[in-house]
């Protein structure tokens, strides 16, 4: 690989025959005749700043345990120079294995056994495994019209989950997967009102905050006025594909700073080394990169809503302006609640289905559009076959 070069067009840089050379879950939980475009695994040569930054710590032996403040640095810095935000604090960050641990370690901090998580569903599957996992119950409240957070049933939600004076969280997905919604700040604002009303504490999945298109800001939910108690999980792996270099920070708003003070000491031991010197690179020296990701992501969500209005146009797709998925609402296909199932069968093209992300989602489907515009104009193709 040439690592001098790869910011023009990740997304258009490798070949199906180098992608299938892969060993990550993408390209080998299903047989080689299927296209996947399911797991959040993007379809990108790894950007040059990463790969030298791993390279580099390899040559030296620099394989021993994470240590220092270097990658909460880049992501205040990252955090200025993209959101205008200047309100994260390194002294109140810690680096966890990645988001999902740390949401974990984040709603023990703040419930007990038993506590109610609210979740706005449809939403990422991980959100009732790992909640009902650490013996939690999940209480739903679902997106609203236009897959927005829907203020109303969220305040039901949060009277219900407190009713008998007990500690309940509210698990948030900013930018929203699998919808792609991107919160305002006036939404985030109502819901911090909402949390100090009904004192819910308030933890937020950011991971996909880089992956937003400059005609939607993406709005730190730790920023907006009532915000202070909240906690955050960020990391770079969803931006710049490091899902297999675990690392991610764990933020607290000033008000929640005793909270994360309180994380075990050991949680800190689980992210990769490794994994933390690829974020910190990604975050400091990794933005030409992710903006022409995020052209490319552009551009392949133009060719979807093309290609579906052409070949598919039963299907229901919004071009929506965060993460790069796409939320399919194949309903009127009349192939049951799992069209993916379908897809798969037929059309030998595996999405993720629907059902798995809760209430909203039968009869849906994910798809994944960071891959290469040959490869989702072949998916859809396909897609189109299965149901002809």
């Amino acid at each position: 690989m040439d690592i001098a070069s790869n910011d023009d067009h990740p997304l258009r840089r490798l070949t199906l025959e180098q992608l299938r050379r892969r060993t990550s879950m993408k390209w080998r939980t299903h047989p080689e005749d299927v296209l996947p475009l399911w797991v959040a695994e993007m379809d990108v040569p790894l950007a040059a700043p990463v790969a030298r930054a791993l390279t580099e710590a390899i040559a030296v032996g620099d394989t021993g345990y994470p240590a220092g403040t270097a990658y909460a640095e880049a992501l205040a810095h990252f955090a200025r120079e993209r959101w205008g935000w200047d309100g994260l604090a390194v002294e109140r960050a810690s680096i966890v294995p990645d988001v999902m641990l740390g949401v974990v370690e984040m709603l023990r901090l703040v419930t007990g056994p038993g506590d109610p998580v609210i979740v706005n569903c449809p939403v990422y599957p991980p959100f009732y495994q790992f909640v009902t996992h650490m013996d939690r119950r999940v209480v739903e409240a679902p997106l609203g019209p236009g897959l927005r957070l829907d203020l109303a049933a969220l305040e039901e939600a949060f009277a219900r989950s407190t009713a008998g004076g007990g500690r309940a969280a509210y698990l948030l997905c900013s930018p929203h997967n699998p919808t792609g919604t991107v919160h305002t700040a006036e939404e985030l604002s109502a819901v911090a009102a909402l949390a100090g009303t009904y004192g819910v504490r308030v933890v937020v999945d950011e991971i996909h905050a880089p992956l937003v298109t400059a005609e939607a800001a993406f709005v730190p939910y730790l920023s907006v006025p009532g915000g202070e108690s909240g906690l955050s999980l960020m990391s770079a792996s969803k931006a710049w594909n490091l899902a297999g270099l675990k690392a991610a920070l764990a933020l607290a708003g000033p008000a929640a700073a005793d909270d994360l003070a309180r994380m075990p000491e050991e949680v800190s031991h689980g992210p990769s080394h490794l994994g933390v010197i690829a974020h910190t690179a990604a975050l400091r020296e990794g933005g030409r990169w992710l903006d022409a990701v995020l052209d490319d992501l552009a551009e392949n969500r133009r060719l979807l809503a093309a290609l579906l209005a052409e070949q598919l146009p039963a299907i229901a797709y919004r071009p929506t302006p965060g993460t790069y998925l796409a939320w399919l609402d194949c309903r009127e296909l009349g192939l049951g609640d799992d069209p993916a199932a379908a897809f798969l069968a037929r059309g030998r093209v595996a999405l993720s289905p629907g059902s798995d992300f809760g209430t909203g989602g039968d009869g849906h489907a994910r798809l994944n559009l960071a891959t290469t515009p040959e490869v989702l104009t072949e998916a859809v193709r396909r897609m189109a076959k299965a149901v002809g």
